[in-house]
């Protein structure tokens, strides 16, 4: 399920080679505790909770509010689990941009590398991303994804969207689900809700997830007759915004290809490939016009917070501190390894003081 988004404003500029070296290192050291205290799962179980993940990037040091901190922050986990991973049973895919794109390639090396049968990740991976850029239209692109999996195959992923009109970043994290299309996010996070987006996983689109499947499975040129009509008329102000840029001649491929695959479920109709926002809207459209079902026009954002980090607020990074942390957590993973538990039951000791 999903559990959480978050909004960030677009920044620019990049994080320093100093910092993003400490990021690294620390994130191992972080990531390598957390697995002998509780399990590699619960390294999967944190970063797909918003606030966790937030926190996270503001202890490495980056940005408290900027969308850098999402590609950072999942960078730096990335390449401090090229050095773990394998140790902790703990692997990431994806990244930024391109990068995002060879997720499966990605997947499958790693499959072969450790015998891991990573079919079902994949098929995670790409739903995950096509609920979030076409199943829900909130305006931001997705440019970013990452998946995290354990070899247990508990998976959690993070992604990231861009808004170009209002130059903000929307979070979306995600864990294991066996549902990806009926209320999958248990928690919305963020700074900033949109008045109108097309949500067609909300638990009160259910009839208008049937009946889009059904419409799916007509005869194109009976969808097409529908479409151009309503081209025509005077629509309310959420129907304008899904028709406006519909062309019913050009969505004719992909109506043809959903009548012929016949899809049993609105799962099984998001994943065929080719299906985009465009022809999402269409369908969603028919479904409510014509047949009174239609999908949630609210958008799924909830609440907002806020949080500290390295662009000087609350203060700027302190090289030395930040070095002392690295080796206070090193000399804990060593005793520990050792069987001397001393230190660990000592910050044990001061994380319940602290809280």
């Amino acid at each position: 399920m999903r559990t959480g988004i978050a909004n960030l404003p677009l920044h620019g500029g990049r994080a320093p080679a100093w910092l993003f070296k400490r990021m690294k290192v620390l994130a191992e050291k972080i990531l390598e505790l957390i697995a002998l205290e509780f399990g590699p799962e619960e390294i999967v179980r944190r970063l797909s909770d918003p606030f966790w993940f937030q926190s996270l990037g503001n202890v490495l040091g980056f940005d408290w509010h900027s969308s850098g901190l999402t590609t950072t922050t999942t960078g730096a986990i990335k390449e401090a689990l090229k050095n773990i991973g394998p140790e902790i049973g703990v692997f990431m895919a994806g990244g930024k941009g391109k990068t995002s794109l060879r997720t499966p390639d990605e997947l499958l090396a790693i499959g072969e590398r450790t015998g891991l049968d990573v079919r079902s990740l994949i098929y995670a991976s790409r739903m995950t991303a096509k609920v979030d850029s076409t199943a829900i239209q909130d305006g931001y692109q997705i440019y970013h994804h990452t998946i995290i999996f354990t070899r247990s195959g508990l998976w959690a992923v993070v992604q990231q969207g861009m808004n170009e009109k209002t130059r903000y970043a929307r979070r979306y994290h995600w864990i294991k689900t066996e549902n990806f299309v009926d209320s999958p996010h248990t928690g919305i996070v963020t700074q900033r809700k949109s008045k109108l987006v097309l949500d067609t996983v909300a638990g009160k689109a259910r009839s208008a997830r049937q009946i889009i499947t059904e419409i799916a499975k007509e005869h194109p040129e009976k969808n097409l007759k529908e479409l151009k009509k309503l081209k025509e008329l005077n629509l309310p102000r959420r129907h304008a915004l899904l028709v406006q840029d519909i062309n019913p001649d050009r969505i004719k491929k992909i109506l043809i290809t959903t009548y012929e695959r016949q899809p049993r479920n609105f799962e099984e109709l998001l994943g065929i490939r080719g299906l985009g926002p465009k022809s999402l809207r269409a369908l969603a459209l028919i479904s409510d016009i014509i047949y009174g079902a239609p999908p949630s026009y609210s958008d799924p954002a909830i609440y907002s917070y806020a949080h500290g980090g390295k662009d000087g607020i609350p203060y700027p990074v302190d090289r030395s501190v930040y070095d002392r942390s690295i080796e206070i957590l090193e000399r804990a993973i060593k005793e520990s390894s050792l069987g001397r538990k001393e230190k660990l039951e000592a910050l044990r000791r001061l994380s319940k003081f602290i809280s």
